[in-house]
C-alpha cells in the first residue's frame, strides 16, 4: 500500500446535504480504482483522497461528479490567506442564498400569515389561484436544488435529505393542487412553500455558522505575507513568496510579518508569536535566534536567513495538522455514517406507514389528513443534524487548541485524550529547561583534573546530546583544550565512546560504567564527592589494555520549566496520575520528582524500557500520554496510547507524536486533556440531541401532532443548534493553574 503523502489530495465536494450525501460521495469514491482510502467530511465540504498515483485524481475527481456532486481538487499554492475557493466567491455564494431565502419569505408570509391570524380570531385566506402562484415559484424555483439532490440519491440508489423535502413537498404541493382542481377549500400550499423557505433557512445559517469553525485555519492562512523584501547584490528588493529561496536574505522591518522561517543574522528585537504557539508575551531574537514565517516583528530592524519555504515552513507545516485533523474520522462517526446509511429508508417506510395508517386503518381514514401526517414525517426526519454531530465539534475543537499552541495530529487523538488517566513525562527537555551546566567536576584517584576534562570534552564534541554542549562550555571557561576524537560511537540511553589519542574513552550513565566493568568502590568514592545540586551524572572512562578505568565524573544542574509545576497540579485535579520516566540516575529523577510531586519514579531506563514501561501501563487498563522531546522518547511515544512532543524537542519526537505542544510548556498537556474532554461532551451533546429529536419527532408526525411548517422548522432549528453548540467550543481558554517556578 503507497502511503506517500504527496499522493493524498483533497477534493471540495458541492451539493452535499446531509450525511448521506457524504456516505454515498465516500462510497463513490472507495469504489474507484486507483484510490486507497477516502474520508469525506460533511462540515468541511471536502474530501480527503489517499491515491496509487497522483496522476489518478481526474479518475477520483470524475466518480464523485458521477455520483450528481461537483468536484474540484483543491488548491494548495493560493496567496495569503486562501484556501481552496476564492473568498470573493465563497462571499457570492452567501449572498445568492441570502436572497435566495429573502425571496422565499415574500412568497411564503402571504401563504402563512393567515394562519397566524386564526390566533386572534381572524379567519382570513387568500384565494386558491393566488395561493397557486406564490407556491409555485417557491416549489419549483427556489426548490429546484432539493429536486436535483433527490435525483442524485435516486441515481445512487441511496437517500438524502433532499430526497425527502422533495417528496414530502411535492406531495403537500400536489395534493392542494387537485383538491383546488376539486374546488376544496382546505389547501396546503403555505405548507409545502413554508417547509422549502425554513429548510433554506437553517442551510444559509448552517453554512454561516460553520465557516465559522474554519476560522481558527482562515487566520492561520492570514499571517502568510504576499511578499517579501530581501537582499540582492547589496539592494533591498520586494519578491513574491513563491520566489524566495533558501539561503536567501530577508529584512524585516518593524511591524512586519516576518515571511518565512529562518535565522536571525543582524539586529535585535521582541516577536509575537501568539497566533502560532499561544505565547502571549513576546520574544526576544538576536543573532543566531531561529524565528518563525507569520510572527510579527515588534520593534527593530532584522536581517534573515530562510531556511524554509512552500510546505516545509513550520506554519505550513501547523496548518496541514490542523486540516489533517478535521478531516479525519474518530470512531464514534463512523458509527453514525452506518445509522446515516440506512436512515433515509427507514424514514421512507414510517412514512408510507403512516399514510396507509391514515388513510385505512384510523377512525374515519382520510387521505388529505394522511398525506398531511406522512410529510410530517418526511420533513421532521431530515438528517443534517446527525452527520453535523461530530465533524463540527472537531473542528471546532482543534481550531481552538491550535490558537493555544496545541497541535493535534488527528481527531482519533483528540477523540482518545479525553480518557486519558495516566501522563508518563520524560524529564530532561520536558519538565526540566533541557540547558544544563556542569556544576561540579571530580577526578578519580590520581586523574588531574586538566586531563579528566580533555578527554572528556574530546568525545563530547562530537556528541548531540544536551550534555554535551554543557561539558563543551565547562572545559573552554576552564582555559582546557582538548584534542581530536576518532571513532565515535554512540550507544543510546547509555552514552558515547570514541578513540581519543590511542585509547577508548567513555562518557556515561553509571549503569553503563557498572557494564563495562568499572569497580563499584570507585563510583561510590566519586559519588559521595559530588554536590546535591547538581544530581545529574556523567561517568568518564577509559580502556587501558582491556581494562576500563574510571576517570572521574561531571555534576549538572538543569532548572525546572516554569510551567513544571502547574502541569503535574492540572492534571491531579483532573484526576490524572504523572509518573517520571527518564535515562538519568535515581538521585536525580527522584529530585525533580518530590520538587513537582510526582509519586511514581522509573530512573536509569533505556529507550527500549521506556517503551515497556509505557506498554506495562496500558496492560494495567490505564490510558497512557507519553511526553517527550528527544529520539530516545521516540519508542515510548509510539507505544502510549496518545503522545505529546514539544515542538522545541527532535523532529523524529514530532513525527512520533499524536500531540505536538507548539512551546515547551508541559502545562499544555492538562489543557489538551481539557479540551478534548469538552470536545468530546460536545459530540454526545449534539448526537443525543440529533438522535432525540428524530425519535421524539417522528413518532408525534406520525401520530397527526404535528404540523409539516413546525416539522420544517423544527428540522432547520436542530441543524443550525448542532452548530452553534459546537461553536461553544471556540470560546474555551485554559482555566488552570498559573506556571509557579519550583526550585531543586
Amino acid at each position: 500500500m503507497n502511503s506517500d503523502p504527496s499522493n493524498t489530495i483533497d477534493i471540495a465536494v458541492g451539493g452535499m446535504s446531509c450525511a448521506s450525501c457524504s456516505s454515498a460521495v465516500e462510497k463513490a469514491l472507495l469504489a474507484t480504482p486507483g484510490v486507497i482510502s477516502a474520508t469525506v467530511n460533511l462540515a468541511t465540504e471536502k474530501a480527503r483522497v489517499q491515491l496509487a498515483k497522483p496522476d489518478l485524481l481526474q479518475n477520483a475527481i470524475e466518480a464523485v461528479q458521477k455520483a450528481g456532486y461537483d468536484a474540484e481538487p483543491v488548491k494548495t499554492d493560493l496567496p495569503a490567506g486562501q484556501s481552496g475557493q476564492q473568498p470573493a466567491a465563497i462571499a457570492q455564494k452567501a449572498d445568492t442564498e441570502g436572497q435566495m431565502v429573502l425571496w422565499g419569505a415574500l412568497l411564503t408570509l402571504p401563504l402563512v400569515l393567515p394562519m397566524a391570524g386564526m390566533l386572534f380570531g381572524k379567519h382570513y385566506m387568500l384565494p386558491g389561484w393566488i395561493q397557486l402562484l406564490l407556491a409555485s415559484p417557491v416549489q419549483f424555483w427556489l426548490g429546484a436544488r432539493f429536486y436535483r439532490g433527490a435525483l442524485k440519491a435516486i441515481q445512487n440508489r441511496t437517500g438524502n435529505m433532499d430526497l425527502l423535502v422533495a417528496i414530502g413537498t411535492s406531495a403537500a404541493f400536489g395534493l392542494s393542487a387537485y383538491m383546488l382542481g376539486e374546488g376544496n377549500p382546505h389547501l396546503y400550499f403555505e405548507a409545502s412553500a413554508a417547509v422549502i423557505t425554513l429548510v433554506m433557512l437553517g442551510k444559509w445559517l448552517e453554512a454561516r455558522a460553520k465557516r465559522q469553525t474554519t476560522a481558527a485555519i482562515a487566520a492561520l492562512q492570514a499571517l502568510r505575507p504576499d511578499t517579501a523584501t530581501v537582499i540582492q547584490n547589496g539592494h533591498e528588493k520586494v519578491l513574491p513568496i513563491a520566489s524566495v529561496a533558501v539561503g536567501m536574505q530577508v529584512v524585516v522591518k518593524p511591524g512586519e510579518r516576518i515571511p518565512l522561517d529562518g535565522r536571525v543574522l543582524e539586529g535585535e528585537g521582541h516577536v509575537d508569536e501568539a497566533l502560532i504557539t499561544g505565547e502571549s508575551q513576546a520574544v526576544e531574537k538576536s543573532p543566531g535566534s531561529l524565528v518563525t514565517g507569520g510572527a510579527v516583528n515588534l520593534d527593530g530592524r532584522l536581517l534573515i536567513e530562510v531556511s524554509a519555504v512552500g510546505a516545509e515552513t513550520t506554519l505550513a507545516k501547523i496548518i496541514r495538522l490542523v486540516e489533517d485533523a478535521q478531516a479525519a474520522k474518530p470512531d464514534i462517526q463512523k458509527l453514525v455514517d452506518k445509522v446515516s446509511a440506512v436512515f433515509v429508508p427507514v424514514v421512507l417506510v414510517i412514512a408510507a406507514l403512516t399514510l396507509v395508517y391514515w388513510v385505512f386503518l384510523a377512525d374515519g381514514g382520510n387521505l388529505e389528513l394522511a398525506i398531511v401526517n406522512a410529510v410530517a414525517v418526511l420533513v421532521i426526519a431530515c438528517p443534517c443534524a446527525l452527520g453535523l454531530a461530530t465533524p463540527t465539534a472537531i473542528m471546532a475543537g482543534t481550531g481552538v487548541a491550535a490558537r493555544h499552541g496545541i497541535l493535534i495530529k488527528d481527531a482519533q487523538a483528540l477523540e482518545l485524550a479525553h480518557r486519558i488517566n495516566t501522563v508518563v513525562f520524560d524529564k530532561t527537555g520536558t519538565l526540566t529547561e533541557g540547558k544544563p551546566s556542569v556544576g561540579a567536576a571530580v577526578p578519580f584517584d590520581s586523574n588531574s583534573l586538566h586531563s579528566f576534562l580533555a578527554k572528556a570534552a574530546a568525545v563530547e564534541a562530537g556528541s548531540a546530546h544536551p550534555l554535551a554542549s554543557a561539558v563543551l562550555a565547562y572545559a573552554q571557561g576552564q582555559g582546557v583544550q582538548w584534542p581530536s576524537i576518532t571513532q565515535l560511537q554512540d550507544q543510546p540511553g547509555r552514552g558515547v565512546s570514541g578513540m581519543v589519542n590511542g585509547t577508548r574513552v567513555y562518557v556515561g550513565t553509571a549503569r553503563w560504567m557498572r557494564e563495562l566493568g568499572v569497580p563499584e568502590s570507585a563510583l561510590s568514592a566519586v559519588n559521595q564527592a559530588l554536590p546535591d545540586n547538581a544530581p545529574t551524572h556523567a561517568w568518564v572512562a577509559e580502556d587501558q589494555q582491556g581494562e576500563v578505568s574510571l576517570l572521574g565524573a561531571l555534576g549538572f544542574g538543569d532548572a525546572l520549566k516554569a510551567g513544571a509545576f502547574a502541569a503535574v497540579q492540572n492534571l491531579t485535579n483532573l484526576q490524572v496520575k504523572s509518573v517520571l520516566l527518564t535515562g538519568d540516575s535515581r538521585a536525580s529523577a527522584q529530585r525533580v520528582a518530590q520538587a513537582l510531586g510526582i509519586s511514581e519514579v522509573q530512573a536509569e531506563q533505556l529507550p527500549h524500557n521506556k517503551s515497556e514501561a509505557v506498554a506495562h501501563y496500558r496492560q494495567q487498563g490505564q490510558v497512557v500520554a507519553m511526553v517527550g522531546d528527544g529520539i530516545n522518547d521516540a519508542p515510548a511515544l509510539a507505544a502510549a496510547d496518545v503522545s505529546f512532543a514539544m515542538s522545541s524537542g527532535t523532529e523524529v519526537a514530532m513525527h512520533a507524536a499524536d500531540i505536538t505542544l507548539m512551546r515547551p510548556d508541559p502545562a499544555l498537556v492538562a489543557q489538551t486533556i481539557d479540551i478534548s474532554r469538552r470536545t468530546y461532551n460536545k459530540i454526545k451533546q449534539n448526537l443525543f440531541w440529533a438522535f432525540v429529536y428524530n425519535a421524539v419527532g417522528i413518532p408525534l408526525a406520525a401520530m397527526g401532532l404535528l404540523n409539516p411548517v413546525v416539522a420544517g422548522a423544527a428540522m432547520a432549528l436542530s441543524s443550525v443548534s448542532v452548530v452553534s453548540n459546537a461553536l461553544l467550543l471556540t470560546r474555551w481558554k485554559p482555566k488552570l493553574l498559573k506556571p509557579e517556578t519550583v526550585e531543586l
